[in-house]
């Protein structure tokens, strides 16, 4: 721990709101909702559904009505996952949440792990489920699928500078402070990229970003909603970041009349 570390002190938690995107996920949804509620009581879950065909939304309200602490955001369609938390983030902390939760529908981010974030993040303003570092792994994943994933956060890390294993992880509790400072208004990424570009915005305002190992196992219910599509928007998304990151650093060296040292 760094002098810096040990000086700081973090504000208490406050409340949690637990986000789960929803796109057809009738099948998953009651479980998930119940696990969650079962791991941290005392937590809140709000639902975030692009209006799904499958009848996704009519089973929220329903449980929303038997749990007080389980609310209902009906989006008008199919949007993307980064539009449904960042639709999700303004709706808590206008409601006054502390904390902020992202986690899939599907149940390959397990509730039971929850605890384990919320006790890092009251030493952190970010913490990351993640699945590359020790103590973390996947269940169920085919070989290739494992390549991706792991590739697409080691090329994010090496591009944009940044010290995380798991750049593409969509496991997250934020303080709402923290979401407060990265200025989201101004982000349209979605899909993976969405959970690479709030990684790096993270890290470059300097704050301090954990991860702690999880387990991720793959959906048995339900359609993935992975897409190539998905995978060439973060592609390009990352490289372009990466080549203006390095541009503007080359321009301030210039203006300051520093250069870099040989390695």
């Amino acid at each position: 721990m760094t002098d810096q570390e040990e000086v700081r002190r973090f504000a208490p938690l406050g409340t949690v709101l637990v986000i789960i995107p929803t796109y057809n996920e009738v099948e998953n949804l009651r479980s998930v909702v119940s696990r969650t509620r079962a791991a941290v009581p005392d937590a809140h879950v709000l639902v975030a559904d692009d209006n799904s065909p499958d009848g996704t939304g009519k089973l929220a309200d329903e449980l929303a009505a038997e749990d007080e602490r389980v609310r209902v955001l009906h989006r008008r369609g199919k949007e993307g996952l980064g539009a449904a938390y960042l639709a999700g983030f303004e709706w808590g902390m206008e409601h006054g949440f502390g904390v902020l939760v992202e986690m899939d529908a599907d149940g390959s981010h397990q509730p039971e792990e929850l605890p384990r974030l919320l006790t890092a993040l009251r030493h952190a303003d970010l913490v990351l489920g993640s699945r590359w570092v020790p103590g973390g792994r996947v269940v169920n994943w085919p070989a290739g699928r494992k390549f991706l994933s792991r590739g697409g956060s080691t090329y994010s890390r090496m591009v944009l500078g940044i010290p995380v294993r798991d750049v593409t992880g969509g496991f997250r509790a934020f303080r709402a402070e923290t979401l407060r400072g990265l200025g989201i208004d101004g982000v349209s990424s979605q899909g993976y990229c969405f959970q690479v570009d709030l990684a790096h915005r993270s890290v470059r305002a300097g704050y301090h970003v954990v991860e702690v190992p999880i387990t991720f196992v793959e959906r048995e219910l339900g359609d993935s909603k992975m897409s190539r599509d998905i995978v060439v928007e973060a592609l390009w998304r990352v490289t372009a970041w990466g080549v203006r990151s390095r541009l503007t650093r080359l321009a301030e060296r210039r203006h300051t009349g520093t250069h870099d040292q040989p390695s």
